[in-house]
């Protein structure tokens, strides 16, 4: 996994702020299997969050 790759796997695909050391969520996309991070503020928030993969956007 190159730096940037690693930079972003350890950001809120929704927000975008990083998540390391936070009560983030960390789960598989439905669609492709992409692994997807999320902070605890977008999951209470309910904010959409798009895969950066294949495209599937949830709540």
């Amino acid at each position: 996994m190159s730096k940037s790759q690693s930079d972003q796997s350890q950001k809120c695909v929704s927000c975008g702020i990083r998540i390391a050391g936070t009560n983030a969520a960390t789960f598989a996309c439905p669609e492709c299997d992409h692994e997807i991070h999320r902070c605890a503020t977008c999951r209470k928030q309910s904010n959409l969050y798009q895969c950066p993969d294949c495209g599937f956007t949830g709540p």
